[in-house]
């Protein structure tokens, strides 16, 4: 039998959620989810789908949807939008088995439902709306829904037709291929094609998926390595991945990062206290993992006005999880390619990771010194995890230009 898999989707999930809250349709309310006291600049993290409708996009910025009358803002609260996640997740629980669902965000899952389609004695789309259902009548939450033979295939139904239907729901097999996919363009409507790759392929002279799945997957293959191979099968519609394999689907290549969007315009000097900030946070994390890292990566976005970054790892000497270390190195990167312009994003990585705590020692180092370092560490993150994260802090947390207390108040760098 063909499998049968669901992609459910949380429609405007965050802005849908305070509609529910305030007893409003989502359909026809104006409602924008971000922190108006922050200004004009600030982040909106969605919108309801009755702005959708207007042409608000779901990500931009309060003074981009200043000129729509009457919109209600609600400021961020990520607990209660996890709550609402999890209420969500009971519900597929009460129809599927924990293995034969996968949650992709906080939004998103895969559902297999293949060997339960006799038990309910529905077909797929029957059961997809069933599900659907149940999650309005018991949370007020409108859901859109893709139906495909693998993840892949529903993915693709789910962003490509579903919010058009009526009933949000749409399924496909995979002889729809051709007829429904093969056409889209851009390319980057298609999951798993981002705008550099769309470029990229654009100069071989490939625009809609069916040029990519007509091309030869040798060239591909020669020019992207694996991932144009992936590219071509899944313009072709295949996916091997099953839910059941959950490990599976995650990178093998694991990786730790800290990011955030300032809320203001920083300079140079500001902006090596927020590395510096975040840098703590991402050795904590590798501490508390009992990880090191080879590799450490610095993205840098400007201020709107001037657009563009810039994003560099740097490979390091040996293998650590040394604030001072990788500090060091980040703001090496820094130095090599910022540029005088007002900085607003700033993300700092870690990877190439391993648990092992073997190192190669350097006659040039204080191996004591370090390790008397690492113990001190670990002793303030038990302060820390015994009595707060803000129990103990350094004095550059009273700079104007810390974000550090304001982010541990927030979940995901947003209003709790």
């Amino acid at each position: 039998m063909e499998r049968q898999i669901l992609c459910i989707d949380l429609k405007s999930f965050y802005a849908s959620v305070e509609c529910v809250l305030r007893d409003l349709n989502p359909f026809l309310t104006p409602l924008v989810v971000a922190d108006e006291s922050r200004g004009g600049g600030s982040i909106v993290l969605a919108v309801s789908p009755y702005l959708k409708n207007l042409g608000v996009p779901s990500r931009c910025r309060i003074f981009e949807i200043d000129k729509i009358h009457n919109v209600i803002f609600a400021k961020p609260r990520m607990n209660t939008y996890i709550e609402y996640s999890t209420k969500v997740l009971d519900v597929y629980l009460d129809f599927i088995s924990d293995e034969d669902l996968f949650v992709y965000s906080i939004d998103e899952a895969f559902l297999d439902v293949t060997s339960y389609l006799k038990y309910y004695n529905m077909n797929a789309y029957d059961l997809a709306k069933k599900i659907l259902k149940t999650i309005h009548e018991r949370l007020g939450l409108y859901a859109t829904c893709g139906i495909g033979p693998n993840m892949l295939i529903s993915k693709l139904a789910l962003d490509l037709e579903s919010k058009k239907k009526k009933d949000f729901i749409a399924s496909w097999t995979k002889d729809d291929i051709q007829k429904k996919l093969w056409p889209v363009k851009p390319l980057s409507k298609m999951w798993g094609i981002g705008p550099k790759m769309e470029k990229n392929l654009n100069r071989l002279g490939i625009y809609n998926v069916g040029e990519l799945a007509n091309y030869d997957p040798k060239k591909l293959h020669k020019y992207f390595g694996i991932m144009g191979v992936e590219l071509y099968n899944h313009a072709n519609g295949r996916d091997e991945s099953k839910i059941q394999d959950q490990s599976e689907l995650k990178s093998i290549h694991q990786s730790y990062s800290v990011g955030q969007v300032l809320f203001k315009n920083y300079n140079y000097n500001d902006t090596k206290l927020i590395i510096r900030e975040m840098t703590d946070d991402l050795t904590r994390r590798l501490r508390l993992n009992k990880k090191m890292c080879l590799v450490v990566s610095l993205g840098i976005g400007y201020s709107k006005e001037y657009g563009g970054g810039f994003s560099r790892q740097m490979r390091l000497d040996n293998k650590t999880s040394n604030p001072k270390k990788i500090l060091e190195a980040l703001y090496h990167l820094l130095d090599s390619f910022v540029e005088e312009y007002p900085i607003r994003r700033i993300h700092i990585g870690a990877s190439n990771l391993t648990t092992t705590t073997n190192q190669q020692l350097s006659l040039f180092e204080d191996y004591q010194a370090e390790q008397l370092e690492y113990q001190l560490d670990l002793a303030v993150d038990a302060l820390k995890d015994h009595y707060g994260p803000s129990s103990i802090d350094k004095a550059s947390v009273l700079y104007e230009a810390s974000t550090k207390r304001r982010r541990e108040a927030s979940v995901g760098g947003h209003n709790a």
